[in-house]
């Protein structure tokens, strides 16, 4: 059962609103179009999802650099002195606060103006795990972002993805009001494609013979409440994680009173659990794509293609009718 809680906006909305949370007062006041390299807007992504909103909505006008490669697993990532040196130097920072620790610190030693956190843009939850905590009457300035056990993986909602490319969209326009037109057309083509890619999601597994689904990394929690499945994760939020004994028995049993027939797993991690799992209970196994990474094992070229890959194997897994 997706148990989830919702971690609500905080006193930075209003910074939010403009899709930038400013690090550092110390920052420099320069139009960051002024700086950017060969007149583009100099733009450092913490990882592919950030990458792609970059990409998309920033067009031929941005330089994207990105700061975990093809292959590396993001939340093992360690940054080079000469990373975190040139972030510093960036007119624009995309990340996700809370799923690379190393990256957080050296972000927020950069102090650079325009510091988008896309877990600022959309409301974060827990999923996974029984809690009664009432958020009423909260502290204002609560950063939701960093909360013990809150789930980063939004990119994998098209919906919660397509506001965080909305923040992104008013930030690039702020950053650059030269363009601001063409940042707000891309934006609005962008939030077009993930409404699309809704819709073939809610239609696609609206009719399953089954709504429960295993996989060795909790990624897929809103992904699975949107659409009204159930994940069961091997491991927790994070994919290195060793599953004890127990939960290996309960899977099991959950996979034979759910009619469960595959065992999900990634392309960045090993399966070995996974197979092992599905070894033991008779099950397929199939690559259910967190979307932290493009690599030529990607089952498509980019986030769209790769979405639609994971539908298709859903739909399958599922018995979608």
């Amino acid at each position: 059962m997706n148990v989830r809680r919702l971690i609500p906006s905080t006193a930075l909305a209003g910074a939010v609103a403009l899709g930038v949370v400013s690090l550092s007062a110390c920052a420099g006041t320069s139009d960051a179009a002024d700086k950017g390299s060969g007149g583009k807007l100099d733009v450092v992504a913490s990882f592919y999802p950030m990458q792609y909103l970059a990409e998309q909505i920033g067009g031929g006008h941005v330089a994207v650099n990105t700061l975990t490669k093809p292959g590396v697993e993001p939340h093992d990532l360690e940054l080079k002195p000469k990373q975190i040196g040139e972030l510093g130097e960036a007119d624009v920072i995309l990340y996700l606060k809370g799923i690379q620790p190393a990256v957080d610190e050296a972000i927020a030693q950069a102090g650079v103006k325009n510091t988008v956190d896309a877990a600022g843009l959309t409301t974060l939850e827990e999923h996974g795990t029984e809690v009664g905590h009432d958020h009423e009457g909260e502290e204002a300035g609560h950063d939701h972002g960093s909360e013990a056990g809150a789930d980063p993986h939004v990119w994998l909602d098209p919906v919660k993805y397509a506001e965080v490319a909305k923040g992104v969209g008013s930030t690039l326009e702020k950053a650059d009001p030269a363009h601001a037109a063409d940042y707000k057309k891309n934006t609005d083509a962008l939030v077009k494609k993930l409404g699309d890619l809704d819709t073939e999601f809610e239609t696609g597994l609206k009719n399953t013979a089954t709504k429960t689904f295993i996989t060795t990394h909790s990624a897929f929690g809103y992904l699975a409440e949107r659409y009204g499945l159930e994940q069961e994760g091997i491991t927790g939020i994070d994919p290195e994680s060793e599953p004890s004994p127990a939960r290996i028995k309960e899977l099991q049993d959950i996979a034979k009173k759910d009619k469960v027939s595959t065992v999900f797993f990634e392309t960045l991690a090993s399966d070995k659990t996974a197979q092992t799992l599905a070894g033991d209970t008779g099950l397929k196994t199939d690559v259910l794509d967190p979307l932290e990474g493009i690599t030529d094992k990607s089952k498509g070229d980019d986030y769209i293609e790769v979405m639609q890959s994971n539908l298709a194997a859903l739909k399958k897994a599922l018995g979608a009718k």
